[in-house]
């Protein structure tokens, strides 16, 4: 009897390798799935990481520039362990790694700068499992969906990827298949990564990160819902169907300002994968596509007009009316780094009037200096604010590089058109409240000569870039003082 039982386990222990190895080899199993594996990964890499900050910068003394050199060493080795089990965890991980890494301003530039690379590292699906997705979301096979079926996706990326095929009337269309089991891990992954943020702030007090984590328990269930995606899409192409331009970062910075101030309805992951340039068939006239409407954020009106005040005394320099509205929007007694991380510039720079220069790599290497140094006072910041500020300084990151790799950033225009913006959504909300016809066109009166003032503004500001005779500017500084 005991030999049978021992034959018997014999066998099904064989059965059971050679069904593992098979699974294996065919890529239908991954050990990377297991709850196991990706739990011990994250945890060790946390534990190592909180180590290294631990043991690493205690014997020097704080503030000294050999600590401020040994901390940059450890900012990034910690920066690629955290790469790393983004990479090898996937899914959820891929994507806060990816939200992490735009945040330029807010984080010091040895994280930014590796993570960043999660955006061109995404995972792809073999064909066997897209195929496996499109039966169970859909119920049919591919061959009784499409025409034809390219097996090479277009592109891949943290939570899906995308293949080009065409339909049985002939039409091309871009289809968009969600990596396997990405939805069943997130709610998994995003408890793993809250416990292990609380474990980190026993050790560290001043880490204070759970907006993240916050964040990514709101909108992931957002972005893994393609019928929704499909609707933001719709409702953004109505939008912003009066935009027949494009060609590039000025009038990316329009459109952004019309989603922001204008409509409150703001597509929040500009990264340069999904901002697309290309020339019209026909015309060759360029034009900008926005890809990836999974996450859009809806703004309140109090906040979209809070916001709108904001940025207008930010351009034009009205401190007392920045404190204010910096505290509307819960930055408290630290209103002036909000102002900084909203503005990408320097205190200085601010007071100065932003407008008035672009960044200089003097002043762009002080921000990401401050960016370290004041890691506890920006982490209570974020949790403080209110939660749609955080993709709003989230997309602001991701616009403000694509400027900077296009040479553009800070530009005085891209502030005035901004302005603009400000100047129609406030009008149009009083306009809202009003049912006084003379006060209705008072309001109009007043919209248009704001606008017509920063039209001037703007011509000032180009008449000094182009160094004209002083004695045009001085005329023009004569004629109209007030909008210098």
């Amino acid at each position: 009897m005991a030999r049978k039982a021992l034959k018997l386990a014999s066998w099904t222990s064989m059965a059971l390798a050679a069904s593992g190895i098979y699974l294996y080899s065919n890529k239908y199993l991954d050990p990377n799935d297991f709850g196991a594996v990706r739990v011990g990964r994250a945890v060790a890499t946390t534990a190592v990481i909180s180590y290294d900050y631990l043991t690493s910068l205690k014997s020097v003394p704080y503030g000294s520039e050999e600590y401020l050199q040994l901390r940059s060493k450890v900012h990034l080795r910690s920066a690629r362990r955290l790469c790393e089990l983004c990479c090898a965890n996937r899914g959820t991980f891929i994507k806060v790694g990816q939200h992490l890494g735009a945040l330029d301003y807010l984080l010091p530039e040895e994280y930014t700068s590796t993570l960043k690379v999660l955006h061109s590292q995404a995972p792809q699906s073999s064909m066997q499992e897209v195929r496996q997705v499109i039966r169970e979301d859909l119920g049919k096979e591919i061959h009784d969906l499409f025409q034809s079926f390219d097996e090479t996706p277009l592109g891949t990326a943290s939570l899906a990827q995308v293949h080009k095929a065409v339909l049985h009337d002939g039409r091309t269309v871009a289809v968009k298949v969600q990596h396997p089991k990405v939805r069943a891990q997130s709610s998994k992954d995003i408890l793993l990564m809250e416990l292990l943020v609380l474990a980190v702030k026993q050790l560290f007090p001043e880490f204070e990160f759970m907006w993240l984590v916050d964040e990514a328990k709101k909108n992931l269930p957002l972005e893994l819902d393609f019928l929704k995606e499909g609707r933001n899409a719709e409702k953004v192409s109505q939008m912003l169907k009066h935009f027949d331009f494009l060609k590039i970062s000025r009038h990316l910075g329009k459109i952004y300002s019309e989603m922001i101030f204008v409509n409150g309805f703001v597509h929040c992951d500009p990264h340069p994968g999904n901002v697309l340039v290309r020339k019209q068939p026909g015309t060759g006239k360029a034009e900008i596509v926005l890809l990836d409407h999974g996450l859009y954020q809806v703004l309140t009106e109090e906040f979209r007009l809070n916001y709108c005040h904001l940025w207008q005394s930010l351009i034009w320099t009205d401190m007392k009316r920045v404190k204010e509205y910096s505290q509307r929007l819960g930055a408290g007694e630290l209103y002036p780094l909000f102002a900084c991380m909203l503005t990408a510039r320097s205190w200085d720079s601010v007071n100065r009037g932003i407008s008035q220069a672009p960044v200089t790599a003097t002043e762009d290497l002080e921000i990401r200096n401050n960016a370290a140094n004041y890691l506890p006072q920006i982490s209570q910041l974020l949790n403080h604010v209110p939660r749609q500020m955080l993709l709003i300084l989230k997309t602001n990151d991701l616009l403000r590089g694509i400027e900077a790799a296009l040479g553009t950033r800070a530009s005085a225009s891209s502030f005035l058109n901004m302005s603009r913006c400000c100047v129609r959504a406030l009008a149009e909300h009083k306009k809202k409240n009003t049912c006084s016809f003379f006060r209705r066109t008072q309001i109009s009166f007043s919209e248009a000569f704001n606008l017509w003032q920063i039209n001037l503004h703007e011509l000032i500001l180009c008449v000094k870039g182009l160094k004209l005779a002083d004695r045009v500017l001085a005329l023009l500084c004569w004629l109209f003082p007030a909008a210098l």
